[in-house]
C-alpha cells in the first residue's frame, strides 16, 4: 500500500500541464527504473544551478532578524520542463573550510572536587577531526559533492545547505546545538513551501521544481545533522544516511564522566569545533555565542549536563518518521561504535524502518570501499523511500557486516542474532600477564592487584610490555576455534584509589600466535561519576568502589589460535586528560569481571577455551 501511495504521488507531481488551447501538452521527461534502480538517464552537465538564502525561524546570532540558510541547488535541466524531482540533501558547516583553532590542553591534573580547579592554558592546533576540508574562506566555485553526478543523472536534485554560522550563512555555530538542528530542518521546510527564501537580489525564490520529498545524507557531521533533523518529524524527509555519524554530542566529547577526545585529535572539544566552522565573514558577531559554549561544555568535571541533553538526540528518536540507513565503520574512532549502536537500537524500539551497514575501516565514506555494491544499495533505498518503486528494499537482512577478510554478510538484525552475555574472570598475575578462566571467578577473600598510572606510555605500549607497574594484563589460552564478538563489553571492577582524582581505562585485545597484538574495543570512565554521567561524587581514597562502564561495541572475529586479553590501565595516553603519573589503582579480582557479547554465548566461548 506504501508504494502505491508514493507511486500516486510521484504520478500526480509529475501531472502534464495543459497548452492554452486546451490540448495536452508533451509529457515532461522522466526518470527510469530498472530492476528497482533509478538509471542515468540525465546529461549531469544539463543541469540548473541555483543559489539562494532559506529563512530559518531562529536567531542564534541575536541580531534580531531570523537567521538565512545560504544553499545551492543542482538540478536537471528537465525540471524546466515540467519534471518534478526528488532531492537528496546535505547539510554541512564545512564547505567553506575551517579555522585553525587551538585545541585545549590536556597533561593538566584531573579534578579534585576538594580542590581549585587546575589553571588550564591552550596548546596545538586544530586541523579536523569530523569530515572537515581544510581552507577557510570564500569559495570561488560552486559546492560539489562526489555524488552529485551520480544523482543528477538519475533524476534527483542535488541541495547543498550551509550550516548556521558557516559560509553564506548567518546565524551562530554552536556544535551540535538546537539552532542547527533548526537551521538544516528550515531548506526541507522550504522545499514543501512552508518557509520562504530568496535569492541575492531579495527576489522570492519558490521551490516549484521538486515532489517535496527529501533525503539527507553526509559522513561525520554532515551525517550527524540528518540524525538531529529527523528527531523533529519534519514532513517532506522521508530517509536519511548518517555515515559515521553522531547520536550524542556527549559521548562524542566524554565518557561516562570522563573528559576524552576525538580519536587523533587530542584536546577538541566542543567549543572548538564551533570556532573552526565559524567561517561567516562578520565573525565577531558570534563571540558572546562561542564563548557560551566553551563555559557550558564544562572541561573541570565531564559530567552531563542541559548542555548535553540538548545535542543528545537519543532523547528525541520518538519524533523519527524517516527510515534510516546507518552505516559506520568498525575501526572508527573518531565517531565511535557507540554512536551508531546506540541510536541503531533506539530506532529499533520506536518502529522505525532501519538498516546498518558496518565496514572494516575507519572514519570514511564506503563509496571507497565496496562502491559498486554501496551505490546500488544506495540507489534501491533512494528509489523506494524517494519515487516509491516497490523493489523490496525495505524488506532485506537489515543488517550488512564486512569481515576481518574483507568478505561480506548479511544478516537480520544487529548486534548478530544468537549473541548473548558470557561472562570471564581475570585471574593472579596482572603485573606480568594474568590469566582469563571463562568459568569462575577468583574464589574466597580479596585478592588485589595494584598499577600506577602513566599517561606517558599508550595503550598500545602498555599492551605490549611483558611486565608492567601501569597496567594489569590478563589473558585466555589460545582458542580452538573462531570466537565472535558482536555487541556491547561491559567491564565491573571492584577499585580502590590512593588519590581523590584518577582516570580508568579498560580494553580489549587480539594477541597473534606471533606475540603481536590489536586493539579490539576499549572504553574509559570517571570513577567520581560512579553512580550518573551527570554528578560528580568525591572520592575517598583507600575505599573500594564498584565501577561499571560499558567498552565501544564491537563486531569481531578472534581466530582460532589467537589470545584475548584485557588490560586495565587509568589514563589512556591517546583519549583522555593525562595528569602526572603515579595515581595509585588496587583491583580487588573478586569483584572483578568482563561480559562479552559472544555469538553461540557462554557455551560457544567455554567450547572455544
Amino acid at each position: 500500500m506504501r508504494a502505491k501511495r508514493f507511486a500516486a504521488l510521484i504520478a500526480a507531481a509529475v501531472a502534464l500541464p495543459l497548452a492554452a488551447t486546451g490540448a495536452q501538452a508533451d509529457p515532461p521527461p522522466a526518470p527510469v527504473f530498472d530492476n528497482g534502480e533509478a538509471q542515468p538517464v540525465f546529461d549531469p552537465a544539463d543541469v540548473v544551478r541555483e543559489s539562494l538564502w532559506v529563512d530559518a525561524p531562529v536567531d542564534s546570532d541575536h541580531d534580531g532578524v531570523h537567521d538565512k540558510v545560504h544553499v545551492e541547488i543542482v538540478r536537471p535541466a528537465a525540471t524546466e520542463r515540467g519534471m518534478k524531482v526528488p532531492v537528496v540533501y546535505q547539510a554541512s558547516p564545512y564547505y567553506a573550510g575551517g579555522n585553525d583553532v587551538p585545541n585545549h590542553n590536556v597533561d593538566v591534573e584531573l579534578h579534585d572536587p576538594g580542590a581549585a580547579a587546575p589553571a588550564r592554558r591552550a596548546d596545538g592546533t586544530r586541523t579536523s577531526s569530523v569530515g572537515a576540508v581544510e581552507g577557510a574562506g570564500p569559495r570561488a566555485e560552486p559546492i560539489t559533492w562526489q555524488y552529485e553526478e551520480y544523482f543528477v543523472s538519475r533524476g534527483f536534485a542535488v541541495v547543498y545547505g550551509e550550516s548556521l554560522g558557516s559560509g553564506q550563512s548567518t546565524g551562530c555555530p554552536t556544535t551540535g546545538g538546537e539552532n542547527e538542528t533548526v537551521g538544516a530542518r528550515s531548506v526541507i521546510d522550504w522545499l514543501n513551501g512552508r518557509l520562504p527564501a530568496h535569492d541575492a537580489g531579495g527576489t522570492p525564490v519558490p521551490a516549484e521544481w521538486t515532489t517535496g520529498r527529501t533525503a539527507m545524507q553526509g559522513v561525520s557531521y554532515n551525517g550527524t545533522l540528518p540524525n538531529a533533523v529527523a528527531t523533529t518529524g519534519v514532513e517532506g524527509l522521508e530517509t536519511i544516511v548518517p555515515i559515521a555519524a553522531i547520536s550524542s554530542w556527549y559521548d562524542y566529547y566524554r565518557e561516562d564522566g570522563a573528559v576524552v577526545a576525538p580519536g587523533g585529535y587530542q584536546g577538541e572539544d566542543a567549543d572548538v569545533l564551533a570556532e573552526y566552522v565559524h567561517t561567516r565573514a562578520d565573525r565577531e558577531v558570534c563571540a558572546p555565542v562561542i564563548a557560551e559554549v566553551a563555559a557550558d561544555q564544562d572541561r573541570v568535571t565531564g559530567d552531563y549536563s542541559p548542555f548535553w541533553a540538548e545535542r543528545n538526540y537519543l532523547d528525541d528518536v520518538g519524533g523519527v518518521r524517516a527510515s534510516v540507513l546507518a552505516v559506520h565503520g568498525l575501526n572508527d574512532w573518531n565517531v565511535t561504535t557507540g554512536q551508531v549502536a546506540r541510536w541503531y537500537a533506539a530506532l529499533g524500539e520506536q518502529g522505525v524502518q532501519r538498516k546498518i551497514w558496518l565496514h572494516q575501516s575507519g572514519h570514511t565514506d564506503p563509496l571507497s570501499l565496496r562502491k559498486d555494491e554501496w551505490l546500488s544499495t544506495l540507489n534501491r533505498w533512494y528509489s523506494h523511500y524517494l519515487f516509491g518503486q516497490d523493489n523490496g528494499v525495505e524488506d532485506e537482512p537489515r543488517s550488512t557486516v564486512q569481515r576481518e577478510d574483507m568478505s561480506w554478510a548479511d544478516e537480520p538484525d544487529w548486534p548478530a542474532p544468537g549473541a548473548e552475555d558470557a561472562t570471564v574472570y581475570p585471574w593472579p598475575g596482572g603485573g606480568g600477564k594474568g590469566t582469563i578462566d571463562v568459568r569462575d571467578a577468583v574464589p574466597g577473600a580479596s585478592t588485589v592487584e595494584r598499577l600506577a598510572d602513566d599517561a606517558g606510555k599508550t595503550v598500545e605500549q602498555l599492551a605490549d610490555l611483558p611486565s608492567s607497574g601501569n597496567r594489569l594484563a590478563y589473558s585466555t589460552t589460545a582458542a580452538s576455534e573462531p570466537v565472535r564478538l558482536s555487541g556491547t563489553p561491559v567491564v565491573d571492577l571492584a577499585v580502590a584509589f590512593d588519590r581523590p582524582a584518577a582516570n580508568v581505562t579498560g580494553v580489549l585485545l587480539d594477541r597473534a600466535p606471533d606475540g603481536t597484538s590489536k586493539v579490539i574495543t576499549r572504553g574509559w570512565t570517571d570513577p567520581q561519576n560512579r553512580s550518573d554521567p551527570a554528578t560528580t561524587e568525591p572520592i575517598e581514597p583507600g575505599t573500594s568502589y564498584a565501577i561499571g562502564f560499558e567498552l565501544q561495541p564491537k563486531d569481531y572475529v578472534l581466530a582460532a589460535g589467537h589470545r584475548l586479553e584485557f588490560m586495565v590501565a587509568s589514563s589512556d595516553h591517546d583519549y583522555t586528560l593525562r595528569p602526572d603519573p603515579g595515581a595509585g589503582l588496587s583491583v580487588d579480582l573478586t569483584k572483578t569481571a568482563v561480559t562479552l557479547p559472544v555469538v553461540g554465548g557462554a557455551e560457544s566461548l567455554r567450547s572455544a577455551f
